[in-house]
């Protein structure tokens, strides 16, 4: 166990035994796409934050577990459709639950998962998380879309990338700890603080994803290094290596793109260390934890805080 997740274990241990309880179905094949999934682990930071953010500002009740569970619910439902969309085979260093059952039935379950949170939503009987929450799973439906769209496309600009980013990875990162803050009732201030933290660490932890894919250990992330260039993912150590290397360079990355080719990902991988790719991604990530860390300042300083902030760092640390 992490240490930012200690302070919080035995909510931790609730979640975990929630999850269980609100995957049940009439249907065995949702029960094992789902259990399978949560037997697979993870680092669960999204539910983590809810956690963290609702005892940093005194909560006392038992409903952020419910709020923690309905977020891992939303963040687990966009990893079934991310890995049938992307053609994902591995995840967590196990086979995707698409590579074990198949497209359908991990879209529908997905769909499960997704109907379940709102489920849960409605009996908090809270209108405004629910705002939040619907709102936030458009935005995230909207930015997988717009990665859709940006596809084998090297022309993606980095305005582009940090706008689909924000979307699909960092508003349920916000989200975990806006919706916390308005279960402790707490003021603008706070919530804004919150939301922003969220925003900041969930830009920062998708940063380094996309630079671990080019500097990564496969066995420690538990997936296959270049999955992005397979893709055709124009992500930011790509674009920056695009816009400093040579034409040839360049040139040889954008059809990597254009044709969702890893074959030569040895030698992107040196164009994109050459070209201070890396260095340029990892310190966009540094500079987004630098204003996660501040937006705590205007918090309670207390260990849920502190531990938060020890999250924030662990995101730009992390090597998986």
């Amino acid at each position: 166990m992490l240490p930012f997740h200690q302070v919080v274990a035995d909510d931790f241990t609730a979640v975990n035994q929630r999850i269980i309880t609100q995957l049940h179905s009439d249907v065995p094949l949702v029960e094992d796409i789902g259990h399978y999934l949560i037997a697979a682990g993870g680092k669960r930071l999204r539910p983590l934050m809810v956690l963290l953010s609702a005892n940093a500002l005194g909560y006392r009740g038992r409903e952020h577990v419910d709020l923690a569970v309905i977020i891992e619910f939303i963040h687990t439902a966009t990893l079934l459709h991310d890995d049938v969309v992307d053609t994902s085979n591995m995840r967590r260093g196990r086979p995707t639950a698409n590579a074990e059952w198949g497209n359908a039935p991990s879209v529908l379950v997905g769909d499960f998962l997704y109907s379940r949170a709102f489920q849960m939503m409605v009996a908090l009987g809270n209108m405004d998380i629910m705002a939040v929450l619907s709102n936030t799973t458009n935005l995230i439906a909207e930015g997988e879309v717009q990665q859709l769209v940006n596809a084998k496309d090297p022309a993606v600009t980095e305005e582009n990338y940090f706008s689909v980013i924000r979307k699909k990875t960092a508003i349920l990162f916000d989200s975990a700890c806006e919706v916390a803050a308005l279960l402790c009732g707490a003021n603008a201030q706070q919530r804004a603080a919150m939301s922003a933290y969220g925003q900041k660490v969930g830009t920062a932890f998708q940063l380094v994803d996309d630079a671990l894919d080019y500097r990564g250990d496969a066995a420690a992330l538990g997936k296959n290094l270049g999955d992005d260039l397979a893709e055709g993912k124009p992500t930011l150590p790509l674009i920056h290596a695009m816009r400093q290397g040579s034409p040839a360079e360049s040139e040889l990355i954008a059809n990597a793109i254009r044709n969702g080719d890893a074959s030569q990902l040895k030698t992107i991988v040196s164009i994109v260390e050459a070209s201070g790719a890396m260095d340029y991604t990892l310190e966009c990530a540094r500079q987004e934890v630098s204003a996660a860390l501040e937006q705590l300042q205007q918090l309670p300083d207390n260990e849920y805080t502190q531990a938060m902030a020890t999250l924030a760092k662990f995101s730009l640390e992390r090597s998986y």
